[in-house]
């Protein structure tokens, strides 16, 4: 049992919405490792833990600073997310606004670009 417990878990994961690639302006360097690139995860309630929803909304830098450790994938360290370029917190905060977004919303949005 515990082993189909691990397995839904991983199913339920694969399955949470990512963000399109962040390609990184200045790539984070880990030791040998170097992260071009990163792509964020739809945080669930618990993530979100501690943090302003209406801050996320608003791009706060704090909000989505404090965010991006728990939801990046690769994952990276809150010194590393405090040392982004600021095109890359910018792009990183867009991907954030749009798991908050409903359907309804996308589409008012896709309007008003396509305006």
């Amino acid at each position: 049992m515990p082993d189909q417990a691990v397995a839904a878990a991983g199913q339920t994961n694969a399955a949470r919405k990512m963000s399109d690639p962040i390609t990184l302006a200045e790539p984070i360097v880990r030791g040998n490792e170097t992260i071009a690139s990163i792509q964020l995860r739809k945080p669930k309630a618990g993530e979100l833990r501690g943090l302003s929803i209406q801050e996320l909304m608003n791009a706060r830098a704090t909000a989505v600073l404090d965010i991006l450790p728990r939801i990046a994938m690769p994952p990276i360290t809150q010194a590393e997310a405090d040392q982004l370029e600021p095109e890359d917190l910018a792009a990183c905060s867009g991907a954030v606004i749009d798991f908050f977004l409903t359907a309804a919303d996308r589409k008012a949005v896709e309007k008003v670009l396509n305006a």
